[in-house]
């Protein structure tokens, strides 16, 4: 089973995969009004739910998902540059895959490949309770 996207953040924002394995995910998010702050640039808190979510479909590609789920435990983000229009691309990679935790590394550039953000996200894995 295909992990459910629709009705969630990750339709609304436009958030498309590229890529999906488990050593390296790659999403795409359209920058445009959905994902602006009031000026008119990216939202970091977009750029975050873009780097959450590719670490959590990374973390998910690890799991048993009959037993266990991922859920976002901590994320950090540094916001590089700003972005007006276009697209962004997430990659996550990850640093460490444990039993109940794992920690992944995630750079979203723009189409020129310059840097907008860098996030480290620690994953928890607890049981999925259906």
């Amino acid at each position: 089973m295909g992990l459910p996207t629709e009705n969630t953040m990750i339709e609304r924002l436009g958030i498309e995969s590229l890529k999906l394995s488990p050593e390296r995910v790659v999403m795409k998010m359209p920058v445009d009004s959905r994902v602006h702050q009031p000026y008119g640039i990216l939202h970091g808190g977009a750029s975050a739910a873009l780097a959450e979510t590719a670490a959590s479909i990374g973390a998910w590609l690890h799991c048993d998902t009959e037993k266990e789920i991922p859920v976002g435990l901590e994320i950090n983000a540094n916001h590089i540059r700003s972005k007006r229009d276009g697209y962004v691309v997430a990659e996550a990679i990850p640093l460490h895959r444990g039993r109940s935790t794992m920690v992944w590394e995630i750079k979203i550039r723009d189409e020129e490949e310059k840097l907008i953000s860098a996030s480290r996200c620690t994953m928890a894995i607890v049981p999925n309770k259906k």
